[in-house]
């Protein structure tokens, strides 16, 4: 579905002058959340060394941002269409700060996670005001192509920046120092946003609905909570019981928004197929990949033994492919089309993944390496068209909450993706055969076990690492071959749902 605007809200927006630096401010939040969500899993054997968390708390440490931002990313995108999404930007952006300040100087492990969630209440302002902004800023559907492509170039670039500037963080100074670098991009995108972003909001927003607010956030996460206990422990009455909670908010949720005549979220955006077609193509890519994520650069720190900053550059390749994919993607949806390009970028992800279902402990780095530049090529065309197809399916009045259904699949998917893929990598790495005298902590995480290594005796803790190791990339792999068996069909299914979609 192509935009309905009008050709003199077209013309106006061409003659906008300053739309190009407001958009350099707004892809300085996405490069905000873009390193966070990086750095944390180079920082994971060090947060493990000093805190000692468990391994199921480990996991909450992972997870727990993406659990409260998918469960507040419709309110919040829907209250900035309210009161206005310059306003709820920057004052996300300065709480943002502040709360990583926060994460930084954690002492436990159950203050790491508390902190973690506070930040996702933050983080769930960026992300929707940023599209909801490109939407009103950009109505010609070309100039929106690329203003899309950029935004998303630039959260591939976080995700290199992010390790690179993490590893030298790790080698110099202590963990926290990873969540500190996000202080100077806020104070620039604070600053520079008060003058050159424009106020946008929807002129007749109606109520922001209290109960629905809490419905979803209730709902997103007790539905995500069930996955993971389940996943974690097994069927016990915990998983079904917040499950069967969430299920009912999330139904009374779309009860509700189909009854109020100014809904938090307008449920008939679903009726699109090319919209439903996206979201569902973001949550399962994005569910398929963050298995990956969240464990490769332990792979290359505790089993290759590289150093954090080398770590990060091994990482790089994907996310150069992301962003020269994401600046030529929506050229490349126009010439060729939507769904050739998000299934076939699909489709190479899953055989990337595929591919490292091979790695052993001593893989070379022309394997991971490559395979790491075709997700990234992958990802970056499949997701900058779907973000471009998610604002070009709806009214720029509604450009806030299209936007946060779209940033709640990707939050969403990342969440239940390391709680099922994490899960796994866990489940076999714990049944690895361990000598006598082995710490029991060891078998919570391979980080636990590095570090109960060093009051081992020397060829027993040899032993015990070399079993740890190789039972850590057994989970790697299956995990692997899981989320490549996720992208693959993930790729069937767009081509079906995207069926003569155009930008």
């Amino acid at each position: 579905m192509t935009s309905t605007l009008q050709p003199a809200t077209t013309t106006e927006a061409v003659k906008r002058p300053g739309r190009w630096l407001a958009l350099s401010v707004l892809v300085l939040a996405v490069l905000l959340v873009a390193v966070d969500a990086t750095v944390l899993g180079l920082a994971t054997p060090f947060i493990s060394e000093d805190l000692k968390p468990s391994g199921t708390q480990l996991l909450w440490i992972g997870d727990v941002y993406s659990f409260v931002i998918a469960g507040l990313l419709v309110s919040m995108g829907s209250l900035g269409d309210r009161i206005g999404r310059k306003r709820i930007l920057l004052g996300g952006a300065t709480a943002f700060g502040a709360l990583s300040v926060l994460n930084a100087y954690a002492t436990t492990p159950e203050l790491l996670i508390l902190a973690r969630a506070l930040l996702g209440v933050a983080g769930a302002t960026l992300m929707p005001a940023t599209l909801a902004l490109i939407r009103n800023l950009f109505h010609d559907p070309h100039e929106r192509s690329l203003a899309v492509g950029i935004w998303g170039a630039t959260a591939s670039a976080g995700t290199a920046v992010g390790p690179i500037a993490g590893g030298f963080l790790l080698e110099h100074f202590w963990w926290g120092s990873v969540f500190l670098i996000n202080l100077p991009v806020m104070a620039v995108l604070v600053l520079v946003g008060i003058k050159l972003l424009p106020e946008s909001k929807n002129p007749d927003p109606g109520p922001w609905d209290l109960i629905s607010v809490v419905l979803s956030l209730v709902g997103m996460i007790a539905v995500v909570y069930a996955v993971k206990e389940a996943a974690t422990h097994g069927i016990s009455w915990q998983a079904p019981g917040a499950g069967l909670l969430g299920a009912a908010a999330l139904y009374w949720f779309v009860r509700r928004q189909l009854t109020l005549p100014t809904p938090l979220l307008d449920m008939r955006l679903f009726r699109n197929r090319g919209f439903s077609g996206a979201v569902l193509a973001d949550l399962l890519t994005i569910l398929g990949l963050s298995g990956l994520v969240f464990f490769l650069s332990q792979y290359l720190q505790l089993v290759q033994g590289r150093h954090p900053f080398e770590a990060g550059l091994a990482e790089l390749p994907a996310a150069v492919g992301a962003v020269a994919a994401g600046l030529v993607a929506g050229r490349a949806a126009r010439r060729f089309s939507v769904r050739a390009v998000v299934s076939g970028g699909l489709a190479a992800v899953g055989l990337a993944l595929a591919s490292l279902t091979l790695i052993d402990a001593s893989t070379g780095y022309p394997l991971l390496g490559t395979a790491l530049l075709v997700v990234g090529v992958g990802a970056g065309f499949s997701f900058t068209v779907t973000a471009d197809v998610i604002l070009s399916s709806v009214p720029k009045e509604q450009a806030g909450a299209a936007s946060a259904v779209s940033e709640t699949a990707y939050e969403l998917g990342a969440a239940l993706g390391i709680a099922l893929l994490g899960t796994i990598v866990t489940g076999v790495y714990r049944g690895f055969p361990a000598p006598a005298g082995t710490p029991a902590g060891a078998h919570e995480s391979l980080g636990a076990a590095t570090e109960a290594a060093t009051g081992m005796p020397a060829d027993t803790a040899h032993t015990m690492l070399a079993s740890a190791r190789e039972a850590f990339v057994d989970g790697l792999s299956m995990a692997s071959g899981v989320g490549a068996a996720v992208l693959l069909t993930t790729a069937a299914a767009a081509w079906v749902l995207l069926r003569g979609q155009r930008l």
